[in-house]
């Protein structure tokens, strides 16, 4: 299995919660309500992708 290690870009929303996304990957995002539930999120999100 080939493992990349991409940027994230991880925002922290006015409304509350986080938003994570990767610029390498185009539409590659995703929410959490804290930091750490985002970054779950978008791991999930790029083996996905």
């Amino acid at each position: 299995m080939n493992q990349r290690d991409y940027d994230v870009v991880l925002v922290d929303c006015e409304e509350g919660g986080y938003t994570a996304f990767v610029p390498a990957l185009r539409g590659c995002w995703s929410e959490g309500e804290t930091e750490e539930e985002a970054l779950d999120n978008i791991r999930d999100a790029i083996k996905e992708y």
